[in-house]
């Protein structure tokens, strides 16, 4: 196997926002590529993820992209080499970002993409992955694997089969065609739109706000939207019922009724 050419592979950019500094902001930045991602972005993001997650410091967690792109998706001079190598090379990069995508989905914390500019193929993928996205209103997005050849990943298609009625999901999918944050908030695709250079700043007020709820009631609504889907309406319920008695008997069931029965801000 010929040793891989030079390739920008970027990193993930860790810092802490909020006034409590309990809200985890990752920056993809691999600014020459308009962050492009990478294995090495892939293996930063799962690392992110997982602290973030096992951290009690933590409440919520923001991804955005470095400059004026969110994440233009995978880098096609490095997808044109790895057509020279065994098939292998290829699936271990994907099975990289495929369990970044996973870290997310299954993180107990709120996960919230902070679009700017361009997320296009992987990019748009990884948005998707997140639990909610805030975009600017000029945000451009576009699944653009059909364009180039390819076929998705990173779950886009999973995702947008799920939120989407089949007919518009395969318009974006078999297309590749340019889709704006404005159809997409329409669609509901979108939480919400922001002005231009905006998104970061609504992405943290929506954080705090989450932040200052109870990390368990958080978890156990992430858990119950990702599995509603596979589950029927009884097996539905009774994990509602066994997540409800855990939280009521939690710590943090007491306080935040005494709080609402006292007229003041719950501390959990």
């Amino acid at each position: 196997m010929s040793q891989e050419p030079n390739f920008p592979s970027g990193e993930i950019k860790a810092s802490v926002l909020g006034e409590a500094a309990n809200i985890k902001l990752l920056t993809i930045s691999n600014p020459t590529l308009r962050n492009a991602l990478s294995p090495a972005i892939y293996a930063a993001g799962i690392e992110a993820i997982n602290h973030a997650d096992s951290s009690a410091d933590v409440r919520a967690v923001i991804i955005t992209g470095e400059g004026e792109s969110f994440c233009a998706g995978g880098n096609l001079q490095r997808l044109q080499y790895n057509r020279t190598q065994p098939r292998q090379v290829q699936a271990d990069s994907i099975d990289g970002l495929h369990a970044w995508i996973e870290a997310i989905r299954t993180c107990r914390k709120p996960v919230i993409a902070a679009v700017e500019g361009a997320a296009a193929g992987a990019g748009f993928s990884l948005s998707l992955a997140c639990d909610m996205i805030i975009a600017s209103r000029d945000a451009i997005f576009v699944m653009a694997y059909s364009t180039v050849g390819l076929s998705p990943d990173g779950g886009g298609s999973w995702q947008l089969a799920r939120a989407l009625p089949r007919q518009l999901a395969s318009e974006l999918l078999l297309s590749g065609d340019r889709v704006t944050a404005e159809r997409l908030h329409a669609l509901g695709v979108i939480n919400q739109l922001a002005d231009k250079g905006q998104a970061l700043g609504t992405a943290l007020q929506i954080a705090e706000k989450l932040a200052a709820r109870a990390p368990n009631v958080l978890a156990s609504i992430k858990e119950l939207v990702s599995d509603a889907p596979e589950r029927s309406l009884n097996d539905h319920l009774e994990a509602e019922r066994d997540f409800f008695v855990n939280n009521l008997h939690h710590a943090n069931g007491g306080e935040g009724i005494s709080a609402f029965l006292e007229k003041r801000q719950p501390k959990f």
